[in-house]
């Protein structure tokens, strides 16, 4: 049995990577949280980049950002400063991630400083496996902690029944699994943090 800590609830990000039109990235990330939310060690915050898009244009340099930029960043940046861990939700786009997602990484840093990342992907053949090997050292140049368990939904069209619930009960074990690695990550790395800053 999963129980709360002392410090309370570790705050999870779910990050939703896909802005595509008639994108399935939100059953699967309501799949996860009610995992998530099950817990009493955690605390899901769904970011869809659909409903909080960024700026594509990055300002110069030591340069102020374009105007109205602060707002946009504000529906996100906040919320991810504040997690003491993430999932990231992704498709396959070209054996690679979206590139939605690519901009909300780019747009952080701090945020992301010795915090673990955990993965669920989907996709054809490969799951969307390819993206989440992209994924990976894009994080570490940020200094985040990726874990090594992930979900992946292979041909996924036909992996989830109308309750918006996979049909492989399979799929629920390995949610439990990689939740299971974020939170001692997640855990391990705030505490340590407490003891003695990370510095980048």
């Amino acid at each position: 049995m999963h129980g709360e800590t002392n410090d309370g609830p570790l705050q999870v990000a779910v990050i939703v990577g896909s802005t595509r039109d008639g994108r399935f990235g939100p059953v699967v990330a309501d799949w996860l949280l009610g995992h998530l939310n099950a817990r009493g060690d955690m605390k899901g915050d769904l970011v869809d980049l659909a409903e909080t898009p960024l700026p594509t244009v990055f300002p110069a340099f030591g340069r102020p950002a374009p105007e109205g930029t602060g707002e946009l960043l504000a529906a996100v940046s906040p919320r991810l400063e504040a997690a003491d861990a993430f999932v990231i939700v992704t498709p396959e786009y070209n054996h690679s991630f979206p590139a939605a997602l690519k901009n909300a990484i780019d747009w952080h840093n701090q945020q992301w400083h010795a915090k673990p990342v955990g993965f669920v992907s989907y996709g054809g053949l490969s799951g969307g496996l390819r993206a989440v090997e992209q994924l990976r050292p894009v994080l570490a140049e940020l200094h985040a902690v990726t874990v090594r368990n992930t979900v992946s939904f292979h041909s996924y069209g036909d992996k989830f029944g109308a309750d918006g619930k996979p049909t492989d009960p399979a799929a629920d074990t390995a949610a439990t699994s990689l939740l299971d690695q974020l939170a001692w990550w997640a855990h391990a790395l705030r505490d340590a943090k407490r003891v003695r800053p990370y510095a980048a």
